[in-house]
């Protein structure tokens, strides 16, 4: 099933202020009827009760009409002139209304599904919306990815919620299954990002993506530990992230060097300061060393190999290199007249 990002209004609040609003306008007849219901004539002749005042305003406003109770003072007939017949007006407004926005919002939702199943193209899908998983699409929105290019695979119900509250597209189910892939369409994906909770499905979703794209889609994947690293490339991620050892080299730097962790913090947290980030070489930086250029350029990836410049082939800037580079993340702060 395929959750879209979620609306500010839903369906069901319409229906409750709907609902509130045809129970309010019942309330109001049954108060005006009562008022006066010494006008008021039933088959009975012995006068009408609260809940005779009840009955008549339901069937009343409903266009039942039994006819058993009728108007007869004149100031009676008064009131369902001037308030009981628009009341009842209004209250078939309110009914049939309520079945249109129903139905106005079935047929959205499909020609929205329609919509995305046309466009969907060169997308990051996200498998598992957990931890990690919200922290991949918090940097994919920090480079510039437009949120409706990001597709969320998960199975729990509260982490589908989440991500539709974020303006994310979610499917939910197992991506460890082919049709749920499928449905996200994978073939027409740019990369599957893996942040499952254990390294078990991680090898397993990458397995499933390798053989639904023929190796054709990029896949990036997060395990626990070290020794399931191997296990995830030979099933077909290209990139393999080990978060337990990460971790713990984050941890001996704090002990051993703590300026250091604080500058990985900066690193990877946004708008503290500094950001990494990559760019493609400029025709004029080509033939230049990196050193040389007015950003602090710390790597080279060149033919989709990275080239530290401590090797002699980072020396020199090539064509069609890309520079990984250190960037002001800082908020720019508006300036104040003087």
């Amino acid at each position: 099933m395929i959750h879209f990002p979620a609306q500010r209004r839903g369906p069901l609040s319409a229906l409750s202020l709907r609902l509130a609003a045809a129970l309010g306008l019942v309330l109001a007849v049954v108060a005006a009827v009562y008022l006066d219901r010494d006008g008021y004539r039933d088959v009975n002749e012995d006068g009408l009760t609260l809940l005779d005042c009840f009955y008549y305003a339901v069937v009343s406003l409903s266009t039942t009409g039994y006819g058993d109770i009728t108007p007869a003072a004149p100031s009676a007939r008064l009131v369902n002139v001037l308030f009981v017949t628009p009341a009842r007006v209004l209250f078939l407004i309110i009914l049939v209304g309520t079945t249109l926005e129903v139905l106005t919002e079935q047929y959205r939702t499909g020609r929205r599904l329609s919509r995305w199943r046309r466009s969907v193209k060169d997308h990051v899908i996200i498998c598992g919306y957990g931890t990690k998983g919200r922290s991949a699409v918090s940097a994919l929105v920090e480079n510039g990815l437009d949120r409706s290019r990001i597709v969320v695979v998960e199975r729990s119900p509260a982490a589908l919620r989440q991500a539709t509250s974020a303006g994310l597209v979610a499917i939910e189910g197992s991506a460890t299954r082919s049709s749920v892939l499928i449905e996200a369409h994978v073939k027409n994906a740019k990369s599957v990002i893996i942040a499952t909770d254990s390294d078990d499905a991680s090898v397993l979703v990458a397995l499933t993506v390798r053989q639904l794209t023929a190796g054709q889609v990029r896949i990036i994947a997060a395990v626990r530990e070290a020794e399931n690293a191997p296990l995830l490339k030979q099933s077909g991620a290209h990139h393999v992230i080990v978060s337990s050892a990460t971790a713990g080299r984050l941890l001996g730097l704090s002990t051993s060097a703590p300026p250091l962790i604080d500058v990985v913090e900066d690193l990877l947290t946004p708008g503290q300061g500094m950001a990494l980030a990559m760019r493609s070489a400029e025709r004029s930086e080509v033939g230049r060393s990196p050193r040389e250029l007015d950003s602090l350029v710390i790597a080279l990836v060149r033919r989709g190999k990275v080239v530290t410049l401590s090797d002699r082939a980072g020396a020199v800037i090539e064509t069609g290199d890309m520079l990984v580079h250190v960037r002001d993340d800082r908020p720019q702060q508006a300036s104040t007249p003087g």
